[in-house]
């Protein structure tokens, strides 16, 4: 027997109940190219890694202070930037992440804003660096 939705338990959509559970990516690249942080006023806060390959972002993984909501927002940017430019990963936006997730609530949507800052320090730390991942490991 189903049950419908209720305000304390909405229905969400498979590809954010993938992204809110998956956890593979929460770890640390002791070698990134490029890393940076953001905290939302709500506490929640996500530290990105990113390296790049052949000028194509290859991997990105992250370390999560956060709700589910903010888990699924993280994932979601990593599974969209994952094979990107340079230039293709600063067009990624929280409306993105939101759209990709199909069921994030309105009332998370900061989730996807914190990911999404997040991940454009860590872009921006990368081009900083020159694109010398070895520059990248000192925090």
């Amino acid at each position: 027997m189903e049950t419908a939705p209720t305000e304390d338990c909405p229905s969400h959509a498979l590809i954010f109940l993938e992204m809110a559970f998956r956890s593979d990516r929460h770890q640390v690249f002791t070698d990134a190219g490029g890393i940076g942080e953001h905290t939302g006023v709500c506490g929640d806060g996500v530290t990105f890694f990113i390296r790049f390959r052949a000028n194509l972002l290859a991997q990105v993984a992250f370390e999560l202070h956060g709700c589910l909501n903010t888990n699924a927002c993280a994932n979601a940017v990593a599974e969209i930037a994952e094979g990107r430019s340079l230039a293709e990963a600063w067009n990624i936006t929280p409306e993105l992440v939101a759209h990709y997730l199909q069921s994030l609530p309105a009332e998370n949507f900061h989730c996807a804003q914190i990911a999404v800052e997040a991940f454009r320090h860590a872009l921006a730390h990368y081009q900083r660096q020159g694109a010398k991942p070895w520059k990248g490991s000192y925090r």
